[in-house]
């Protein structure tokens, strides 16, 4: 038995070498088509990989917590007018009520600080030195309860989560520590000193969290120095008061039903509020693996988030890629196969069976597919770190990983089978009588339709990502061009602080900086007209007892605001100068919402914003609306006011003239006025394209993929052109004879090419209308797709292919005809 099978092995083994061999010679034999098949092979799988890898870091944002399904984000929806809006945050004192009303749940509570100075106090000491340095950290400062580390895992270096149970005590991650101290196992006991108000001791630390998660845990403060310090961190008891920064999470027992949970939480508002007319808000259970992805909520925690439409559309593009290029090894395959008739008519008069030809057809397809991938890894690997380019990736991004090995594995099985299956069948499948007799063709095999239909499949597919990135970019273009309603080029923002020292060099600091001849306004604010911060909150019109049930939106500034930012006013004035809110100036949405026509009629009303012991303020002016927000959204109902405690940034509108030399000065003036604080100015122009960071660069990719896609089906297509001008030279050489132009025979070439390329026009067109409108749909002013962008996308396609099929028919015309007619 064992002799028995060691024979058929070893006769098994000597055919497979045998296959390789003959498929090599092949390969070799016709080595103008195996690059073409190759480099398309190898710029499409090595664009899967890119892809790929981009999705898969996506989709493990926090997955590798070992209980993150039964992990849930406790978040608000508030019903308005007709409106949902969504909250991050939940009232501060939920945290204790969640812990009476949900006891089987483990419940922690966090509270962001967004641009937070740290300063590592150099001599040791609570007062500092000269040496001291200063770090402005914009993410992972956090105020913590120490119930947080027993929902989410953390490696501890040093100390425990015991240490934020106690005030004044502070935990930093490993890279923090390095930054600060050199060696991070210097950190322990030393001093910080956080926005020049608290003093902290550094109680414990932890190794760095990993990329993929969108918790940035890097100062992480007790959370009952938070509650000791209200005042100057915005500590609210209060259940009607709402802040995104303060945010709970909740870890359910592996047997709690999520929808009871659910349930429970629609009626948790009311019940502890007491507030029995508030009945449109209610928190319900965000699980923890759609917090990177919902984008209700906006970057909740850290500062990166995707949509998974973004991830479906790169898919799909990978898809069509790699699609593209076995539709190149299919053509270039069948049309070859007429040319191996005679071969495959020996091979089975001399017995071959029809499965040792797919065999050997298959095994010729997988030594092609395999080199193509090796290469793919290779180009792959060269391009990884320019990936965080076109996504946002760690530049410590790892191509082979155990899911990306597998999926080479799996679109290697796949492409052999879609590139080499149609050709064996239809090799294996000839008859040796016709085949010996040279009587097999094109359209004796069904070639001719086949290739017909693959190249308008192919040329769709490219039409349709170069449609698609016209669109992207004419999008691109309107969102970077559009009028924002208020002037956001040269001016300079310094972020700032509000303690009681920072606030009384406010006047004196605007007074120098004025002196500036190259400074042409300044204004103290809370936030620029368009930004991130959305201050949202009921108010009282008109000296109505009742509230109008519309949310608006606050921003505070001082009385330049409206000159800073340029905007434009449609009726009354600014207010005038004070510290805190005497009178107030709306926008044209503002009074649309509250049915007001005309904007003269909103001069002199009265809103109050808060409580009874709030202040009635008359609308003094409306200013013409401004994008509040990215274009993504409505304009805002906006109120803005004075109140000088709040107004935390420096804006600056200057000469663009010199403006490299005057930045340095007006930083210098910072640093003179404000030593004890970190310099950390940016153009506001900048901080506005930021909030088009993913939309760009999809562009960016739409861009490179639909030149992948063009570069692919021009080699399919040059590989066709190549094959038909071999196959019919004895007919251009019979037609030059009988008189045929050059023009002519190039048309010969070219007519039908254009003629596919025309039908797959038609196909790509609806489809990339119906799935680019979906994409526009996603911004509230957006571009119409016009007919420009369908003839632009036609035409250079046309022009390619005629670039593509020219050359090799402009060489087959010009060729001699007594040479060609001497041509089997």
């Amino acid at each position: 038995m064992v002799y028995v099978l060691s024979v058929w092995c070893y006769k098994n083994l000597i055919m497979l070498k045998n296959y390789f061999k003959i498929a090599w010679r092949n390969i070799v034999h016709h080595k103008g088509y195996a690059a073409i098949n190759v480099s398309g092979l190898t710029v499409g799988i090595a664009a899967c990989l890119l892809i790929y890898v981009v999705v898969e870091y996506e989709l493990s944002f926090d997955t590798f917590r070992p209980n993150f399904k039964n992990i849930y984000h406790v978040v608000t929806q508030e019903k308005r007018e007709a409106d949902f809006s969504y909250n991050p945050g939940i009232p501060i004192p939920s945290t204790d009520a969640l812990r009476l009303d949900f006891p089987q749940a483990k419940v922690a509570a966090i509270n962001t600080s967004y641009g937070s100075q740290i300063t590592v106090l150099e001599n040791g000491t609570a007062n500092g030195g000269a040496g001291d340095k200063k770090f402005t950290e914009n993410l992972g400062v956090m105020f913590m309860e120490p119930q947080f580390f027993d929902i989410f895992n953390a490696t501890w270096l040093t100390g425990d989560k015991k240490v934020l149970a106690e005030p004044n005590m502070a935990v930093i991650d490993k890279s923090t520590a390095t930054k600060y101290f050199g060696d991070w196992k210097n950190a322990a006991g030393k001093l910080l000193k956080m926005d020049n108000l608290l003093n902290l001791k550094i109680a414990g630390v932890i190794e760095d969290a990993q990329p993929n998660s969108d918790f940035p845990l890097k100062i992480l403060v007790s959370f009952i120095t938070w509650k000791q310090h209200p005042n100057e961190y915005g500590y609210i008891n209060d259940w009607h008061a709402v802040s995104s920064n303060h945010q709970v999470f909740m870890e359910l027992p592996a047997n709690e039903s999520f929808a009871r949970v659910n349930e429970q939480l629609k009626t948790f508002n009311h019940k502890h509020s007491g507030d029995k007319g508030r009945t449109s808000r209610i928190n319900f259970l965000q699980p923890l693996g759609d917090l990177h992805f919902d984008t209700r909520f906006g970057n909740t925690i850290g500062d990166h988030m995707t949509t998974k439409a973004t991830l479906r559309t790169l898919s799909f593009i990978a898809v069509l890629i790699i699609l593209m290029a076995s539709i190149n090894f299919i053509n270039l395959s069948t049309a070859q196969s007429v040319g191996r008739s005679k071969e495959v008519g020996i091979r089975k008069v001399l017995g071959s069976s029809r499965a040792q030809l797919i065999s050997q057809v298959m095994g010729e397809t997988t030594i092609i597919v395999a080199g193509s991938v090796l290469l793919a890894i290779v180009i792959a690997k060269l391009a990884l770190p320019y990936l965080s380019n076109i996504a946002s990736v760690p530049d410590s991004i790892s191509l082979l990983t155990t899911g990306s090995v597998l999926f080479l594995f799996l679109i290697t099985c796949v492409v052999i089978l879609l590139s080499g299956l149609y050709p064996a069948m239809v090799v294996s499948g000839f008859k040796p009588v016709l085949a010996l007799k040279n009587k097999i063709t094109a359209a004796s095999i069904g070639g001719i339709p086949l290739r017909r239909g693959l190249v308008i499949m192919q040329f769709g597919i490219s039409q349709l990502l170069i449609i698609g990135t016209i669109i992207a970019i004419k999008q691109m273009n309107f969102v970077n061009e559009a009028d924002l309603g208020f002037n956001k080029s040269a001016v300079l923002i310094i972020p700032g602080y509000t303690d009681s020292i920072s606030l009384h060099k406010i006047e004196p600091f605007k007074q120098q900086l004025m002196q500036n001849a190259a400074v042409k306004s300044v204004s103290f604010d809370s936030d620029a007209p368009s930004s991130e911060n959305n201050w949202g909150t009921n108010f009282y019109f008109d000296h109505s007892t009742k509230e109008n049930g519309i949310t608006t939106f606050l921003k505070y500034g001082d009385a330049d605001y409206f000159k800073t930012y340029g905007l434009r006013f449609v009726a009354g004035k600014g207010y005038d100068v004070s510290d805190t809110a005497r009178q107030v100036v709306v926008n044209e949405t503002f009074i649309n919402k509250l049915g007001i026509r005309r904007a003269e009629d909103a001069i002199g009303k009265t809103v109050r914003i808060g409580g009874n012991k709030a202040f009635w303020c008359p609308i003094v002016g409306v200013v013409k609306d401004f994008k509040t927000n990215s274009l993504r959204e409505a304009v805002k109902p906006i109120v803005i006011s004075p109140n000088k405690k709040l107004e935390s940034q420096v804006a600056i509108k200057i000469e663009t003239k010199n403006l490299t030399a005057t930045v340095a000065l007006l930083q210098k003036q910072w640093e003179n006025m404000y030593p004890e604080y970190a310099y950390n100015g940016f153009f506001l122009d900048e901080n506005i394209a930021q909030f088009y960071k993913q939309e760009n660069q999809l562009a960016l990719v739409y861009k490179i993929f639909a030149g992948i896609a063009v570069f692919i089906s021009c080699l399919g297509l040059y590989g066709l052109v190549s094959f038909m001008v071999v196959q019919r030279t004895k007919e251009v050489g019979v037609r030059k004879v009988l008189g045929a132009s050059v023009k002519s025979i190039v048309f010969l070439f070219s007519k039908e090419f254009m003629i596919l390329i025309g039908i797959s026009f038609l196909i790509a067109m609806p489809v990339s209308w119906y799935l680019m409108s979906g994409w526009l749909q996603s911004f509230v002013y957006r571009i119409n797709i016009s007919a420009d962008v369908f003839v632009l996308a036609v035409l250079s396609s046309i022009i390619l292919a005629w670039i593509t099929v020219g050359y090799k028919a402009v060489k087959a015309a010009l060729a001699n005809p007594v040479t060609s007619m001497r041509s089997e």
